[in-house]
């Protein structure tokens, strides 16, 4: 990327990180966005829709303006929250940069969420506007009228009623405006967390956030170009597919496909055949299904140079099998929705199966104890990071935010260890860890093991007290498509731990369910396997 000047912004990406200076009155959406023109870019394709629709840089940035104009036109005063329940769609775009050049709070939310979550989330964060696709109506709606206080702007993006929709408002408005003059330290827009733990909290991100990511993360570790094309199989909403097709498309100036419906195996792999994407994103559930469906179908993958992973850890095994079936390599990468993006991730040109990799040129990682000292490789604790692009704090959240936002430092609540190499390794959530017999053991360890018998899809492992209050590893697995769960199944899969681990960390019941709860973003939701433990909704020990 060649070094970019604007009124307000210098990127020099001679240096390692790319050095970064924000000027005064700085908006973000004036490099995301109004750069492209200023550069000639209009003409060329920004975004791609598996509906048909195309849009181009100047089609972009005549949306965001007439989104921001409709906004303010509705009486909406600066600083004001407008929450998004919308798919991934390119009025997704249109609102989120809308908002934020004309000095509005975009909240893009979980569009999974149900109305009681959708009520919470308004009365939490005050918004003066909720803004939906007509999909996700009948969670919403009844939301914002229960609400109090609600919202002052309601509106769905499209449907019937002339001026009662977003694109009836856009329709009238022209397509120029100038931005909101900012800070680079202003609250840009918010993420509210995927709720693996409880309730969702709001992030607050500044207008640099966006920046740092997409230059230290997309430009520098995943080389992104003009001549790339993304696709995110994991949606705008929440922080990682934000990134990925929000963000670091438009900072290199390169295309992004959109997928409005729910990802599956057979969608994305179509996609994929389709468009021909040369950079691709995932979870790991989902490529472990796409690697079932690959099974029994042929997918032409040859336009990916890249495939990435984030949201929870990729198991060794996925890792291993994709490469062999695919030839590629998934690059494993970690970021949560307060460092908005990854800060932690392996290189294509030395990916390593089990592990997170290396920090993120600009971010400083450290592992602690529970006295917030550093500790030596090999050492678990708590991981801990600092760079540019962390969260400012939770809204309405003090205690959240004293625990979580230390300083410069923020607390992942990950723990991790780190080998002689420099390698960081993901051990599970700090919430999550196991003390069987007195030795810490890491549930992230067991499922590993586990998922690499042939009659397992996927697994997760809690502690849950046996009948003297001691903790012990249970599993909770997903076996693959033909697999009947039986007695002699689970005493195999005890065994195959038991050949493979330290003696004392097999699990002692193995449950099997359809389908592991999990957030939006794939992260599995264990607070709820250990709910089901305690409430005994389990099936039989073995």
């Amino acid at each position: 990327m060649v070094e970019m000047r604007t009124p307000t912004l210098t990127v020099d990406p001679a240096t390692s990180p790319a050095t970064i200076r924000f000027g005064s009155g700085f908006n973000v959406a004036v490099p995301f966005i109004d750069r492209h023109l200023e550069e000639g870019r209009g003409d060329r394709t920004a975004y791609v829709t598996t509906g048909g629709r195309t849009v181009t840089f100047a089609d972009l940035a005549a949306g965001v303006n007439r989104c921001g104009n409709s906004l303010r036109g509705q009486g909406l005063e600066p600083g004001a929250r407008v929450i998004l329940v919308v798919k991934d769609c390119p009025e997704f775009l249109f609102l989120f940069w809308g908002a934020i050049k004309a000095g509005l709070v975009p909240v893009p939310l979980n569009t999974l969420l149900r109305t009681e979550d959708y009520r919470w989330i308004i009365e939490d964060s005050g918004c003066a506007a909720v803004v939906w696709s007509p999909e996700y109506a009948a969670e919403v709606v009844p939301a914002v009228q229960a609400a109090d206080p609600g919202p002052a702007v309601a509106l769905p993006v499209e449907g019937e009623g002339e001026g009662r929709t977003l694109l009836s408002l856009m329709d009238g408005a022209v397509d120029t405006l100038a931005a909101e003059p900012a800070d680079a330290l202003d609250p840009c827009f918010w993420l509210y967390s995927s709720g693996s733990t409880g309730r969702p909290k709001g992030a607050v991100h500044r207008h640099r956030d966006m920046v740092v990511t997409s230059q230290w993360f997309g430009c520098e570790v995943l080389g992104v170009g003009p001549d790339d094309l993304t696709f995110s199989a994991s949606k705008l909403f929440f922080a990682y597919g934000l990134g990925n097709a929000a963000t670091v498309p438009l900072w290199t100036g390169s295309a992004a496909v959109l997928l409005d419906e729910k990802p599956t195996p057979a969608n994305t792999l179509a996609v994929i055949e389709r468009f021909r994407p040369t950079v691709y994103y995932g979870v790991p559930t989902l490529y472990a299904a796409q690697l079932q469906a690959l099974e029994t179908t042929d997918a032409d993958l040859s336009s990916l140079r890249l495939c990435f992973s984030a949201g929870e850890p990729l198991p060794a095994e996925i890792f291993r099998r994709w490469t062999q079936r695919t030839g590629l390599t998934i690059l494993d990468g970690i970021g949560s929705t307060e460092a908005l993006h990854i800060f932690l991730c392996n290189r294509p040109d030395g990916a390593q199966p089990g592990s997170s990799g290396r920090p993120v040129p600009g971010y400083t990682v450290r592992i602690v104890d529970d006295t917030d000292a550093e500790v030596p490789p090999g050492e678990v604790g708590r991981l801990q990071v600092k760079g540019w692009s962390t969260a400012a704090f939770y809204w309405n959240n003090p205690d959240q935010t004293a625990a979580t936002m230390r300083g410069e430092w923020l607390d992942t609540g990950d723990t991790f260890r780190c080998d002689e190499d420099g390698r960081f390794q993901y051990c599970g959530r700090s919430n999550d860890m196991l003390k069987v017999g007195g030795i810490w053991c890491s549930p992230i360890e067991i499922e590993s093991r586990i998922i690499t018998h042939p009659d397992v899809l996927e697994a997760a492992v809690v502690g849950v007290p046996d009948t003297d209050g001691l903790i012990k590893p249970e599993a909770w697995v997903v076996l693959r498509d033909g697999v009947r769960e039986s007695d002699p199944l689970r005493e195999a899969l005890v065994r195959h731990c038991k050949e493979g681990l330290a003696p004392y960390k097999y699990p002692r019941r193995i449950h099997v369910l359809d389908d592991l709860p999990k957030t939006a973003t794939g992260k599995i939701q264990r607070f709820r396997l250990r709910q089901m433990a305690a409430a005994g909704s389990v099936p039989a020990p073995q």
